[in-house]
């Protein structure tokens, strides 16, 4: 239940030029087929972060209105042209607006799953779809056994529940799932994947693990050590390495 671990939601801002910076996107295929499905342009981001879906959306001719609780992110996504409001999604002020899309990448596992959908389907204009996305990443055979032993020593437990680590994205979805179907004011869920790789530097990999908040969660002396044990088995590869993305989508129709 994060959306009740209100420590954990708010270390994203801590560093949110780092986060935008080191963070992956989501693959074009599947803004592109969700767009298809979409009736029109406008497009609210829940969670929006530091925009990096949005503008993803907004590159593309949509209308994009950003809600995003934390004001630092909120900053950094309005460097980038989004117009973003402050606010928690459960207590945001639509103020009478309708979208045609409700989209949330990598955010929607923070906000209360049925409070979050009710009004996610209040803000929805008839046909409008809710989209879900999250980003599961799996390391290659020659990295996971070696950092599954450096995760052992270094953060006992944190890789059994780390979506970083390949690990819950299906349970995110399944769960959104369950609440779209319980609130009624939806169609049959859908859910979609969409395989895409980025190969990464030890830099890169070292500079993105701190924007995760379970990693962040940890003690400054035992991340650092659990840094220079990454980096060590990076090096150990030629300084390299592929990781391969699952990017989930979640979709269903507001009922007319």
């Amino acid at each position: 239940m994060l959306h009740r671990d209100g420590d954990r939601a708010r270390s994203f801002g801590a560093d949110a030029l780092q986060y935008e910076r080191a963070r992956p996107s989501y693959p074009a295929p599947l803004v592109d087929e969700l767009l298809a499905d979409c009736p029109g342009p406008r497009v609210l981001d829940v969670g929006c972060g530091t925009g990096k879906a949005a503008r993803l959306f907004a590159a593309r001719g949509c209308q994009v209105v950003g809600v995003e609780p934390d004001a630092r992110m909120a900053a950094v996504a309005r460097r980038g042209g989004l117009h973003v409001e402050e606010a928690a999604f459960e207590q945001w002020e639509p103020a009478g607006r309708r979208f045609d899309l409700v989209v949330s990448a990598q955010a929607w596992h923070w906000i209360d799953p049925e409070v979050g959908t009710a009004r996610a389907a209040g803000v929805l204009a008839p046909g409008g779809l809710i989209g879900l996305i999250w980003n599961e990443g799996v390391f290659p055979p020659s990295l996971l056994g070696t950092l599954g032993t450096i995760y052992e020593r270094r953060a006992p437990g944190l890789d059994s529940y780390s979506v970083l680590l390949g690990r819950r994205a299906d349970e995110r979805v399944d769960g959104a799932a369950r609440a779209l179907t319980e609130n009624g004011s939806f169609g049959e869920p859908e859910v979609r994947t969409y395989a895409w790789e980025r190969v990464y530097s030890r830099a890169e990999w070292l500079d993105q693990l701190p924007t995760h908040s379970d990693h962040r969660a940890l003690a400054p002396d035992r991340l650092t050590a659990l840094l220079a044990d990454v980096g060590d088995a990076i090096d150990a590869l030629g300084g390299s390495f592929p990781m391969r993305y699952t990017a989930w989508l979640l979709t269903a129709a507001r009922r007319g």
